[in-house]
């Protein structure tokens, strides 16, 4: 999992300030997804997470902006 996070990641290295906020939360939405799956419970349905990783992503970058 280390080298899609550090591929999520490393996309954004050159480009604004904005962009680069993208890669980072998208790579903590995938860390929360893991896990998730990691936890065993019989109810984590990974389909249905992987469809909510933009939610996530957005989310993760709402709660990040400086107030």
């Amino acid at each position: 999992m280390a080298s899609v996070i550090e591929s999520t990641l490393s996309a954004g290295k050159y480009i604004d300030t904005q962009a680069v906020s993208r890669p980072h939360a998208v790579a903590a939405a995938l860390e929360i997804i893991a896990g998730l799956a990691a936890s065993g419970g019989s109810g984590v349905n990974l389909g249905y997470e992987f469809e909510q990783l933009s939610s996530y992503a957005d989310k993760i970058q709402e709660a990040l902006k400086v107030k």
